[in-house]
């Protein structure tokens, strides 16, 4: 993808000050509240002028909006739904690392909060606040629905199955290294698929509530390569996400309508 100018980074690099003071500053959310009514939609943000990148200024502008709308509804939905201890003080941040490319995570930080982290690019490429609010929503969702937890289990068991795959073999220290590494890694890819379709669904129900259009935050599947339905595949077909999406954004009208 092509990268912004030194002058357009900067622009960018000046929004890690902007969210030390607006992130701070997202408070907790009283744990039992009911979540709310779908909140009225953004005003318009600004747009390309081909309806393609926006300036570093609107970007870095429209990310600061979305953070603010979408993450109180993201706490309230995990306040809900997560498990017994489970922390919901999502903590979101920013690589400002110039060379990575458009990507966001989920993690749990040394002090056990939920951390959502964006890279420079993923702002950069989005073309508009859809976009930011779908992804935000779809990373807070690996967090409530305990996806990390369930993958290093998926790994764990795999370990041991090639550990005993490996003494059945009768494989030295080396080889059977190799074997807990392949059964670590085919344990924790076993549902992966399901899990990006679990937090698509979740992730554009928070979306929506925040009062975003998460079919239109879908939009930038259309600009990543298509991992098709490979065997063990870490994704899903964008396709199948495309309507795993709009299935639940048109459940959603329809309930909306009673």
């Amino acid at each position: 993808m092509a990268g912004y100018s030194g002058a357009g980074f900067m622009a960018l690099l000046r929004l890690g000050a902007l969210l030390s003071v607006s992130l701070v500053l997202a408070g907790c959310v009283t744990t039992g509240q009911p979540v709310p009514a779908p909140a009225p939609p953004p005003a318009p943000a600004a747009a390309g002028a081909d309806g393609g990148r926006l300036s570093p200024q609107d970007a870095a502008r429209n990310f600061v909006t979305v953070v603010e709308r979408v993450e109180p509804v993201a706490e309230r939905f995990c306040r809900q739904q997560a498990g017994p201890g489970q922390n919901c003080d999502l903590q979101i941040v920013v690589d400002r690392r110039r060379n990575l490319p458009p990507n966001a995570f989920q993690t749990i930080d040394e002090q056990g909060r939920p951390v959502v982290g964006f890279t420079l690019a993923l702002i950069a490429d989005a073309r508009n606040e859809d976009e930011i609010a779908f992804v935000l929503g779809h990373e807070a969702s690996h967090h409530i629905l305990g996806h990390i937890g369930r993958k290093q289990q998926g790994a764990e068991a795999g370990a041991v199955l090639g550990t005993m795959l490996g003494q059945a073999t009768g494989a030295d220290a080396a080889t059977m290294k190799q074997w807990q590494s392949f059964g670590a890694s085919i344990g924790a890819r076993r549902y992966s698929k399901e899990y990006e379709l679990e937090a698509d669904a979740l992730g554009a129900r928070i979306a929506w509530y925040a009062g975003y259009d998460p079919v239109r935050g879908a939009g930038f599947f259309s600009r990543l390569p298509d991992p098709g339905d490979q065997f063990l595949g870490s994704h899903p077909p964008n396709a199948q996400r495309l309507q795993q999406v709009g299935a639940v954004v048109a459940g959603l009208e329809r309930q909306a309508a009673y």
